[in-house]
């Protein structure tokens, strides 16, 4: 595949049409980080929200020298929180371990739900141990969307430690929270684990039931010993 025009995806990048702006940042994909990112910068600060959402974004799979920082500084200064909010989600793509306190500093002092929401997923994303405590924090949260990221993130980072704190919503009414608890318990590996994604494969809600299936399989169950051992919670 022949890579872009860079002449033709700046030119584009300076349209008055945001249209034509959103497709050149589209185009960027397949361009390398360092020719890249300078023609993101271009429109970091673009008038039209959605032209500089996906600029913010497109930095965290263009990982250069100037990527982190400028991740960074929109993350704790740019007034709108749906730009910060990319930028913790970015930072997480970048997964480079220097962004842990920022984005644990996000998720307590940012006053805005999706921002910790993005932080939490991040830290994730990062893998980092470090993330434990904040997570479990998140658990308690009365933002339900906050419980989803912690209970994924806590199996992102394979918090062995937090799995008595993430096995009480398997009983949870929300099939989306029951989903994310059946992903993570993939990443965990124990008998507790196993006697929970068993339960979980019998879940009301298709998704959850898929979910727990998917990672019995990964804790290298086959699925013959899945179907005979569903009952045995």
């Amino acid at each position: 595949m022949s890579q872009p025009n860079l002449k033709e995806i700046a030119t584009q990048l300076e349209s008055p049409n945001s249209r034509d702006r959103l497709l050149a940042l589209v185009s960027l994909q397949e361009v390398p980080p360092e020719e890249a990112v300078p023609l993101i910068k271009k429109v970091l600060y673009d008038k039209i929200l959605p032209v500089r959402s996906m600029a913010v974004s497109a930095l965290g799979v263009k990982p250069t020298s100037e990527s982190y920082p400028i991740l960074v500084k929109l993350l704790s200064e740019d007034e709108d929180y749906g730009i910060r909010a990319d930028a913790a989600g970015a930072l997480g793509y970048l997964e480079d371990l220097r962004a842990f306190e920022p984005l644990v500093r996000a998720f307590y002092e940012d006053t805005e739900w999706l921002v910790r929401f993005s932080a939490a997923v991040s830290l994730g994303n990062l893998g980092d141990i470090r993330a434990q405590e904040v997570l479990l924090e998140a658990l308690d949260s009365q933002e339900v969307v906050l419980q989803q990221a912690a209970i994924g993130a806590l199996g992102e980072i394979k918090a062995m430690n937090a799995l008595e704190a993430i096995l009480r919503f398997a009983a949870s009414d929300d099939w989306l929270i029951r989903q994310r608890l059946a992903e993570a318990l993939g990443n965990l590996h124990c008998d507790k684990s196993i006697a929970a994604l068993r339960f979980l494969a019998k879940d009301s809600h298709p998704q959850v039931r898929q979910a727990a299936n998917i990672s019995l399989e990964r804790l290298q169950m086959s699925p013959s010993k899945i179907q005979n051992n569903a009952n045995g919670y």
